[in-house]
This record gives C-alpha cells, structure tokens and sequence, in this order.
C-alpha cells in the first residue's frame, strides 16, 4: 500500500458530518436517490428522480399510479431513500458518501400544495414536466424524520427532525 492510501476502517465512528448541508448538496448534485417502500415484510427498491423542498423538510417525487411502489406506500407510508456519490471504483471506499434519508411518505392532492411542491421538482428536473401532470402520475412528499450521513467507509452522522 501506499504511503498516501489510507487503510479501509473496520470499526464504524461516530462522525460530526453537518447533515442538512450536506443533504441542500446532494441535492444540487445527484439527480435520482433509491426508495425503499415495504409489502407484507418484504422491501422493495426503486430509482426514483427526487428534489428536496427549499425548507429541508421533505423531499419529493413522482410515480405513476400501478406501480409497486406506490401501492406499496399506500399500504405503509414509512420509506427511506438513499442518495450517494458513489462511482464504482474502489476509491469510493474512502471518498463516497450516502444520506439514507427516513420518512415517511403521502400522496399530494392537486391543489395549493401540489403545485407549489409540483414546482419544487419540475424546477431541479424540468424533462419530467408532462409526465408531472399527467393524470395518471401521483405527486409524493415525503417527510424527513431522520438522516444518517455515512463517509469515508464507516463514520456515521445522525440528524433527527423535532
């Protein structure tokens, strides 16, 4: 090994990582995030393209209405997402970073709330407009209860919302 490459930890540390900087960050630079949605015990996964509302306290998506994932979060609104940085080198031990994010998810009816939200992920992902309104899409907002913030390997950060 070289002098300059640090050794892959095995222990996890508890980490001081500024947990809403560095979500506003993924945000302006990741486009999609994973969702894990559940069904009679068993969990589900899906790429999702996400935006974070502007007061941090949510995050946003879309999907149409027969799909897994949305009969999944109607069935229990708990999720989490998982958004990285990863670029499947093995550089990414030490250099990636992963927010899993902890929530709990609702559709949005049109209205108010909807286009303001609506607006909020048309901005970061403006190809997704007509599919946004399309009658047979179903806005999602989620609600952030809780962050983990995992770098370099094995240190971990928490943020709980109050």
């Amino acid at each position: 090994m070289k002098k300059s490459e640090e050794s892959i930890p095995d222990r996890v540390k508890k980490g001081s990582a500024p947990i809403l900087e560095r979500l506003n960050a993924l945000d302006k630079d990741q486009l999609h995030a994973v969702l894990a949605t559940e069904s009679d015990g068993q969990p589900y996964t899906s790429m999702i393209a996400y935006a974070l509302t502007p007061d941090k306290k949510g995050i946003v998506f879309i999907t149409p209405q027969k799909t897994r994932k949305y009969k999944n979060i109607l069935k229990n609104n708990k999720v989490s997402l998982l958004i990285d940085t990863r670029s499947n080198t093995e550089k990414d031990y030490m250099s990636a970073e992963s927010l899993t994010i902890l929530g709990n998810a609702k559709p949005v009816r049109k209205g108010g709330k909807w286009s303001e939200l609506a607006g909020v992920l048309i901005l970061k992902h403006p190809n997704l407009n007509e599919i946004i309104h399309s009658p047979e899409t179903k806005l999602i907002f989620v609600q952030i209860s809780r962050c983990i913030h995992v770098t370099r390997f094995q240190t971990v950060s928490e943020w709980i919302s109050r």
